[in-house]
This record gives structure tokens, sequence and C-alpha cells, in this order.
């Protein structure tokens, strides 16, 4: 058997792979549902003071118009994880939220590099903080039953995050939502046999 024929032949099986190819647009919409509806709902059960951290130079973002913009960022991400995890206008939704994700990583996270966790092995100061809390939490607090789920960390909120949602996003708005598992795909096979 001949190197092309070896090719063609795991070509056509990874082409079998085609009949469950809704699994990954599935998988995007649910994983990214977790983030915009914790993201959206606490916004909106702290509202006032979502609007206020968005118009205040000195403690928050500075933006001007803080209440429209809180309210459709909020809402943006509540109706955004609804509409993604049920599949529904999926490549709209994805639009207004690739904007919010945009803008949090250039207001929000920017200013803080890429780690959205802190590398204290890569940073010294971070390291030295690190040990120090440890420290504070051992002698004072119940320190196994607070990093009995994990290991302390200090949080970096650099733009990782945001940057991977948006790049999910942007997979979404090409892609869609998939087949079967979607809203969108049994919309749209409606309306073709209409």
């Amino acid at each position: 058997m001949s190197i092309t024929n070896i090719g063609l032949w795991a070509h056509e099986q990874f082409n079998l792979t085609r009949k469950l190819d809704a699994i990954a647009p599935l998988a995007l919409r649910i994983y990214l549902f977790f983030p915009f509806w914790m993201a959206g709902t606490n916004k909106w059960a702290h509202f006032e003071d979502t609007a206020s951290w968005f118009g205040n130079a000195d403690w928050g973002l500075g933006l001007p118009a803080p209440m429209l913009l809180a309210f459709l960022a909020t809402w943006t991400e509540i109706l955004g994880a609804i509409f993604l995890l049920l599949g529904f206008a999926t490549r709209y939704i994805a639009v207004p939220l690739m904007i919010t994700m945009v803008v949090a990583i250039f207001t929000v996270h920017w200013g803080n590099g890429w780690a959205a966790i802190a590398d204290g092995a890569a940073d010294a100061g971070v390291a030295e903080r690190t040990a120090a809390a440890r420290s504070i939490l051992q002698e004072h607090g119940n320190y196994n039953w607070l990093t009995e789920k994990g290991n302390f960390v200090i949080l970096n909120n650099g733009i990782e995050f945001g940057v991977t949602y948006l790049i999910m996003l942007l997979s979404l708005f090409f892609t869609g939502a998939g087949k079967v598992v979607s809203l969108d795909y049994w919309i749209a096979k409606y309306f073709k046999k209409n």
C-alpha cells in the first residue's frame, strides 16, 4: 500500500466523523453558557454596583453612559447564555457577546497581562505574596478546609479567559450552533420544507 493510498484511507476515516460534527459546537455552547450566565446574573443581582463600577473613573472603568452600558452588558450575557445553551440565533448572539468580550479585554483585563491566574514561578513578587497569604491563612484560618478543593492562588485577572471566550464565540459565529441539538438546526429545517 502506497503512502498516497494510506493518506486517502485515513482521510476517508476522518470524514466518517462528520456524522458527529454537532458535538463540537454543542460543547462550545454548553461551556460558554456557564461563564456568561454567571457574569450576567451577578451583574443583574448587583446592578447598581455594576453601573457605578462602569462609570466611576477613580475606582471603576470610567465609561460613559454607565447605566446603559451596564444594562446592555448584563442582558447580552444573560440572553446570550440562554441562546447559546438552546442553540438559538447562535451566530447572531455571538456578535454582541464578542463585542462584550473585546470591551472586557481592553477595559478590565488588558493592564494585567495574559495570565488569568498569577504564576508564582514566573514572578517572584507573586510567589512572595502567595507565600505571605498562605502563612496568614495557616496561622489564622482553617487552611486545610480552604484548600481542600484546590491550591491557594492569586488571581491575576489577565486577558486569558476573555480571549479564550472570544475565540470560542468566533468559532460559533462561523460554524453556527451545529446540527440536531440546536434550535437553529430545527428552525432552518422547518423553513427549508416550506
